[in-house]
Order: structure tokens, then C-alpha cells, then sequence
């Protein structure tokens, strides 16, 4: 876990900041691709005997390197040798599954970042404390978290992006948020509502207003027409960096204070296991079989507004959190398939239920609500039939036996000894 506060450095500290991040991207890339070409050069020519490509093979390459050249070695010698455990970090979590395979970094003076190994922190007061960043010196650094937490930290991060300075100190696990208020819930994510809960209850993650969205297009626009390098461009790319700062703020804040609230009040959520990636890939171009080179439409622009749509609600940063924030089993991945065309009162699936984006009306009972609860219901009832009956989160909700065999979950509260009908808003109509 890492504790991200806002980074103060002075106009002539900037200029060393910024250095660290060219070095430190300069000797990943370089990093990766020598490790690309041993891989090229093994499987092409079969030459096993060649030596490995490791990060201590590279250390010491790194050391040879900085003694030719001048500019490298007027750079910290441990933010260099941090790009190469990170690259080396990548290359883990690539073999692991866990990430794709690690990609060059390109050149942007608008943001990089760098890693501080040899952490020195010491507070000036109650608000404001210093870093010591390698031949920069002491930065000055906003406090909004617990000191302790702070000079705990074993080392930390600098990063600039759409131009303010952050660091994040690497801090032991957070506790847990236990709840025990023996609530569940079931959670349906879309686009129109970014969460929908079984309770009925409507969340919409923030965005731009509408002039700032209107803004935002017009300064696209006029960067489009703007020379590469020019103090026009600069200006512009500053008014666009305002805006970014200003949608991430709100989106970060709504995750944080959505996911503490949901830790708080439950004790256990059920949320579909969507793979976000898959779905907002690019649709496969169709060439015509008529004219070789030519493509048919594929609906590429709308596939691309629905794209946009899916990350501006953040659904991997939300589900990431509350798996964070909450105790282990607490937060129960179910199928989705089919949730949002499946009856919550009597299990008719159906595409036909699901009249449009948010009514639902089953065409064999007859039961009408909105059809995002009424996914929740599903997936909450999906969530439950998974967990064991000995761990008690099922007690207190009655289980129907319906003609297609699954259980049916009420909203509540777990109590061993209460029992309830299917309620709610999400009652069969009569």
C-alpha cells in the first residue's frame, strides 16, 4: 500500500525532478530492450551458452555506463539502479499472469516518474513536511495523513502528471474495515448508472460539466492546429492539464468515499466478474471479400463511445478498492451472464424481460422494476448460493425454491432467527 501526498518542490528543484525521470525512463528502456534483443538473438540462432540478461548483469552494465557517459552520471546512481528492479518487477508480474508484457516508456516532459530507495523524511509542522530526494535535496511535501503512517514508510515514489508532483511512500497493509452490521448487498454496474444496488439505490460516478466538457473538445481542437513545440501549444496543453487534474480529483474522491461507505455499512457485496479489458477492446476490422484492401463498417465509433463510456465509470479502480478495503470473502465475484434478463422473482431469463435500458417487465409473472435492481437482485442471490450455509451470511434470508431450481435472496439484514418475503421495491406486481 502507498500513501500519496502532494509534492511542493521549488522552480530550480523542478529542473532535477525532471532529470531524474528522463534517467530513470532512459534506463528502463534500454533495460528492456537488451533484455528483448538476448530473448530475438536466443531464439533465432538456438545459442543457449550465451550469458542470461539479469538485473544484477545490468547493475553492473549500469556502472560501466554512467562512467561513459556524463550527463547519466550527473543523475542519483540509486534512481537508475530503482528503474531496473522496476523493470525487473515487470518482467515477475508479466511471467505471473498478473500484467502484459512491459512496454518502452516514451518521452514526456508532462510526466514520468522515479523511485526514491533511501527514504529521509522529517516533518516542519503540522501541516508541511521535507523529503530529501538525491541531488535535489529537501522537498517540501503536503501532510494529510497520520505521521507515524508517513515515517513509517520504507521508500517512495515521485510522479508528475498533467503538472503537479506527487510521492507516494510505500506503507505496510491497511486494516481492514469490518462493518458487522450483518448486511449484504448485491451490486450491478453500468454505464448509464455506475452502480445500482439491490436496495434499489442509484450511484453515478462524477464527470466534466457540460461547459467544462464543452471546453475541453474546443482546447482539443485548438491543439490540433498548433506546432509541435510551440508556446501556444504549451499554453493549451496547461488549460487541458487543469481540466484532467480536475475530472481525476473528482473521480478518485468518489471512489475512495463510495467504496468506504459501502466497507462501512455491509458485510458482504456481490458484484459481477466483468473483464473490463476484453470488453473495451477495438472491434476486428471485416475486409470486404469483394475488393482486397478494403474494409466494411465494423461499428467502430460507436464500439468507441461505449469504450469511453465503460473507463470514465472506473469500474476496475472501484472493485480494486473495496477488494482492499474489506475483509477477505467479503466481496463475492459472481457470473454475470445473463443477470440483466433474468426475472429476480421467479427466474424467467428471457431477452424480451429487459424492455430497454432501465425497464424490466418478466413476460412470465408479470414482476416490474428497474432493470439495473433488478440485475443487483440477481447477482446478490448468485453471491449467496456460492458461500457455505455453516458461514451464516444466508441466515435471514428466505430461500424460494423456484421452478428453475435457483434461490431467490431478500434484501436485509442476517438474523438467524428473522425471516421475510421477497420485499422491497423488487415485489412481484400482483
Amino acid at each position: 500500500m502507498s500513501i500519496r501526498q502532494r509534492l511542493y518542490p521549488e522552480p530550480g528543484q523542478v529542473v532535477g525532478l525532471v532529470e531524474h525521470c528522463h534517467h530513470a525512463r532512459f534506463v528502463y528502456n534500454i533495460g528492456l530492450e537488451q533484455r528483448a534483443m538476448w530473448r530475438r538473438d536466443k531464439h533465432v540462432r538456438g545459442d543457449r551458452s550465451a550469458a542470461k540478461v539479469t538485473t544484477s548483469t545490468q547493475m553492473r552494465e549500469l556502472a560501466q555506463l554512467r562512467g561513459e557517459l556524463d550527463w547519466l552520471r550527473a543523475g542519483s546512481s540509486s534512481v537508475q539502479q530503482a528503474a531496473l528492479r522496476d523493470l525487473d518487477r515487470a518482467f515477475t508480474n508479466f511471467y505471473a499472469g498478473r500484467a502484459r508484457y512491459p512496454q518502452f516508456k516514451e518521452r514526456n516532459d508532462r510526466e514520468g516518474g522515479f523511485v526514491i530507495r533511501d527514504l529521509t523524511v522529517h516533518r516542519l509542522n503540522r501541516k508541511w513536511g521535507v523529503v530529501t530526494v538525491p541531488k535535489v535535496g529537501a522537498v517540501r511535501f503536503r501532510i494529510s495523513r497520520l505521521w507515524a503512517d508517513v515515517e513509517a514508510a520504507s521508500s517512495a515514489r515521485v510522479t508528475r502528471r498533467n503538472g503537479r508532483w506527487h510521492i507516494a511512500f510505500t506503507t505496510p497493509t491497511a486494516p481492514k474495515i469490518k462493518a458487522s452490521t450483518g448486511a449484504v448487498v448485491g451490486i450491478d454496474r453500468g454505464v448509464k448508472n455506475t452502480l445500482a444496488t439491490s436496495e434499489g439505490r442509484m450511484v453515478q460516478a462524477p464527470s466534466l460539466t457540460a461547459a467544462e466538457q464543452a471546453r475541453f473538445l474546443a482546447l482539443q481542437q485548438h491543439l490540433t492546429r498548433q506546432r509541435n513545440g510551440s508556446r501556444r501549444r504549451r499554453r493549451t496543453l496547461d488549460r487541458l492539464a487543469v481540466l484532467r487534474r480536475r475530472l481525476e480529483d473528482r473521480r478518485t474522491d468518489w471512489v475512495e468515499q463510495t467504496t468506504t461507505d459501502l466497507a462501512h455499512t455491509y458485510d458482504l457485496l456481490a458484484v459481477e466478474d466483468l473483464r473490463v479489458p476484453n470488453m473495451v477492446r477495438r472491434p476486428v476490422p471485416k475486409p470486404d471479400p469483394a475488393q482486397p484492401g478494403v474494409f466494411v463498417p465494423n461499428g467502430a465509433r460507436a464500439k468507441a463511445t461505449l469504450n469511453r463510456a465503460i473507463l470514465a465509470s472506473v469500474w476496475g479502480r472501484f472493485l480494486t478498492r473495496l477488494e482492499h478495503k474489506m475483509p477477505e470473502g467479503a466481496v463475492v465475484r459472481v457470473d454475470p451472464k445473463n443477470t440483466s434478463c433474468t426475472c429476480a422473482a421467479c427466474g424467467h431469463c428471457a431477452p424480451g424481460n429487459r424492455e430497454s435500458q432501465a425497464a424490466f417487465e418478466c413476460e412470465a409473472c408479470g414482476h416490474q422494476a428497474h432493470a439495473d435492481t433488478n440485475a443487483a437482485v440477481n447477482i446478490l442471490a448468485r453471491g449467496l448460493s456460492t458461500i457455505p450455509e455453516e458461514s451464516g451470511y444466508t441466515a435471514g434470508h428466505e430461500a424460494r425454491q423456484q421452478p428453475s431450481g435457483r434461490k431467490a435472496a431478500v434484501n436485509g439484514r442476517i438474523s438467524p432467527t428473522a425471516t421475510s418475503a421477497a420485499g422491497n421495491a423488487n415485489q412481484p406486481a400482483a
